[in-house]
């Protein structure tokens, strides 16, 4: 009861702000959604100024009122074009994480406070004057001890709080919805908060962005395509970090970019390398890849900052993505429906045939284009639309993946706007499938489900042993030779089959499985 109450004052606030800027055609998805939004309406007139601007962009402003947390949460839904419709998730990318910053005496009192000493111990200089200011945190540049020129991110105080706060108003709301309105389960609302609030979770301990930069950093060691800044760990903690600094100029700077000599295309191309590797080869990638977080330098190097948002894919759903991926720019949309539905992503009782057709309906407009003339949001768009036709269920854990294209083809379409990124990893993308679809691919899986095989074999048979015991306990009492063979011992022993004698038959019967049938 005291949740609703909270919330539902907190609701006032956020419906108020939707009024003022006429950006209420949220709420009209569900009846009692719908019903609340004509009181609002009644409450509240919109600003004048507001005329004349579409859903989305009205939209984008009224969240930017709203505060940090809702900043976030747009551009989290700005790939969402199944709830909002293609053209309001577009407007929603041009949300800008920027805010005034917070006076320095709060960033040093935050900093002597999580190390116990006073600041000048840390740092020989500090600039007062931040140089970037977001919802989460602030930079400033400083030169520490050692004379190394350093960046420090200091988090704004109180934030923790306010999105906690918000967060659980989310939830609430995500809730009520699937509750009220069954057809929107489909599309996971509460899913998403939850997904949303852990990765704003992470965000929000600056620790953790320290260890996403140093694996990213061991990810790409030796690569001369992407530097990430080294971590300071000894001036890191859950409310400062400290990187090395760099220097270059920003991704979307077409003229600072030739100013440095440098082909925008070959920019473009390295940065589509630098996906694919994050995606495909490492399984651990970016998320936040705006131009604000990509930078190039002198030589050509692409370098990444913020490591707040990160997201992970695994090997199984690497597979997926790359025959999905590859499907479509083969144009092969048979084989882009079977994997929808071979993954779960559709329902097994759907048409291939059906689906196939839908995704070439989807997928045609846009292939062979140049960047500039082709829309992932519409894509996007095209694709969500089609899903309540099939059943298709929302996949949350892609929806950072979704979001980091949508970025990497926003810088592709700053700088090169005549050349598709995507074609041009798609060499890469059929290396990789043959790779791993092929008899190597299948011989290395063979090889990794033996070895998972055998370290759950002490495990099922420890299981065994105690349901034997189970079983006698209870009254059915089996023959002491049946037991010891359930347990895999020889009759008249007490020991198990050596490991030594049977390890060797099930890895080499894998092995042989997967060359019968590859």
């Amino acid at each position: 009861m005291l949740r609703s109450l909270r919330n539902l004052r907190r609701l006032m606030a956020i419906a108020r702000s939707f009024a003022r800027y006429d950006a209420l055609f949220l709420l009209d998805i569900f009846p009692a959604g719908a019903a609340g939004a004509r009181i609002a309406r009644t409450l509240w007139r919109p600003r004048p100024d507001v005329k004349g601007l579409r859903p989305g962009q009205r939209l984008a402003l009224a969240l930017t009122a709203l505060g940090p947390s809702f900043i976030k949460f747009g551009q989290a839904l700005s790939i969402r074009a199944d709830l909002l419709g293609e053209q309001v998730a577009a407007d929603l990318t041009s949300l800008q994480d920027r805010l005034p910053p917070f006076p320095f005496a709060e960033a040093e009192a935050a900093i002597e406070s999580d190390f116990g000493v006073p600041l000048s111990s840390l740092y020989k200089s500090f600039d007062e004057t931040a140089v970037a200011a977001a919802s989460i945190a602030q930079v400033h540049f400083a030169v520490d001890t050692q004379d190394r020129e350093v960046a420090v991110k200091v988090l704004r105080p109180g934030v923790k709080a306010a999105f906690a706060r918000d967060i659980d108003v989310l939830l609430w709301l995500a809730e009520l919805a699937e509750y009220h309105e069954p057809r929107l389960q489909r599309l996971k609302p509460v899913e998403v908060v939850h997904t949303f609030a852990e990765s704003v979770r992470i965000e929000m301990d600056l620790r953790f962005e320290a260890a996403a930069a140093q694996e990213m950093a061991e990810n790409f060691a030796g690569d001369p395509t992407f530097k990430i800044p080294g971590v300071d760990w000894q001036r890191t903690s859950e409310r400062v970090l400290t990187l090395e600094r760099v220097s270059g100029a920003r991704v979307d700077d077409r003229v600072a970019v030739a100013a440095l000599g440098i082909d925008s295309v070959a920019v473009v191309r390295t940065a589509a390398e630098v996906f694919f590797k994050m995606v495909f080869r490492h399984g651990f990638f970016h998320a936040d890849m705006h131009p604000g977080n990509l930078f190039v330098a002198e030589n050509g190097v692409l370098i990444g900052m913020d490591f707040g948002i990160m997201g992970r894919v695994d090997a199984a759903t690497q597979k997926i993505l790359g025959e999905m991926l590859l499907g479509f720019l083969t144009r092969d949309y048979r084989r882009v429906a079977e994997v929808h539905i071979r993954a779960g992503y559709v329902p097994a009782d759907k048409s291939v045939d059906a689906f196939a057709q839908a995704c070439r309906s989807i997928a045609e407009p846009i292939l062979g284009k140049p960047i500039a003339e082709i829309s992932i949001a519409r894509l996007l768009g095209q694709l969500f639309q089609i899903t309540e036709t099939f059943e298709m269920q929302t996949q949350p854990q892609l929806l950072l993946l979704q979001k980091s294209m949508l970025l990497a083809e926003g810088v592709g379409r700053t700088l090169a706007p005549q050349v598709n990124m995507w074609e041009m990893a798609q060499p890469m993308i059929e290396t990789w499938m043959r790779e791993r679809l092929g008899p190597e691919g299948q011989i290395a899986d063979a090889v990794g489900t033996a070895m998972d095989t055998l370290q759950k074999l002490p495990h099922i048979i420890d299981r065994v042993d105690a349901v034997t015991a189970d079983m006698a306990r209870g009254g059915l009492r089996l023959h002491p030779d049946t037991a010891r063979a359930i347990r895999g011992e020889e009759p008249g022993k007490n020991g198990r089959v050596p490991w030594m004698l049977w390890a060797p038959w099930v890895l080499a019967a894998a092995l042989l499985a997967a060359l019968m049938f590859r």
